[in-house]
């Protein structure tokens, strides 16, 4: 009979793992990794008509085009797709309005593996692998978080359906190798951004920062963390007890 102890740290643990996923998966498919705040977006966009808007969603815009855009149009940008803020009416002949409208476009897979150069937006200055390898890896990284949280939970099932609790400890380490991959994806993300801007300084007038989707994968990253150590201390603390009182019965 498993000890009250390790039951509640287990359902604590899985609680943490649970949240840890959602919080995952949320800030995986929102678009407020970073966020862009403009002092006058409407009056930006209708001294460039629609040609900023136009030129964002085209499938050819280079790093630097769709980056001017965030800037001048209170854009935001998440790991799969990049937002701008527009007047729903941008043509010369009317005037600024307040009405605005959201527009986004995804980053295709092509996108994600794509190589960023030196100057952005210039082809011919050679490729920046810093920001190559840091790209490709905040991609990659939040699936691999959420897979081996997915496998560990799978393993926790056959653990329950086998009345054992030692495969916890296989589940710990797999929350902590993905607590790992969530922190690795923090800081690719925070490293990218800040070379980004070191190419592509902030106008004056815009002022940017991380987003709630950001602090939802700084957060899940610790529930992670959390629930790994719950599985391994419940499990390997109750083999060691269910050892100890082996051998005193054989005693």
């Amino acid at each position: 009979m498993m000890d009250n102890r390790f039951a509640t740290a287990l359902v604590i643990a899985c609680v943490l793992s649970l949240i840890s996923t959602i919080y995952m998966a949320a800030s995986i498919g929102t678009d407020f990794w970073y966020e862009y705040h403009t002092l006058s977006p409407a009056e930006n966009v209708s001294e460039a008509g629609r040609s900023i808007l136009e030129e964002f969603v085209s499938e050819e815009a280079d790093e630097k085009t769709y980056t001017d855009a965030l800037f001048r149009c209170n854009g935001t940008v998440g790991l799969w797709r990049r937002c701008i803020t527009v007047p729903k009416n941008s043509h010369w002949y009317s005037p600024p309005e307040t009405d605005m409208t959201t527009n986004c476009i995804s980053f295709s897979l092509s996108d994600q593996f794509m190589e960023k150069y030196i100057e952005p937006g210039n082809h011919n200055s050679g490729t920046d692998l810093n920001r190559t390898y840091l790209w490709r890896l905040q991609f990659l990284l939040p699936f691999v978080s959420l897979g081996l949280m997915c496998f560990g939970a799978l393993i926790g099932l056959c653990a329950c359906a086998c009345r054992s609790l030692y495969p916890a400890i296989a589940t710990g380490v797999l929350h902590f190798l993905a607590g790992l991959c969530t922190l690795g994806l923090v800081g690719c993300y925070v490293a990218g951004i800040e070379l980004l801007h070191k190419k592509l300084p902030l106008p004056d007038d815009v002022r940017g920062e991380f987003g709630w989707s950001f602090c939802l994968a700084c957060v899940s990253a610790p529930l992670q963390f959390m629930a790994a150590a719950l599985f391994i201390w419940a499990a390997r603390t109750n083999r060691k007890e269910f050892t100890l009182l082996k051998a005193y019965r054989v005693a």
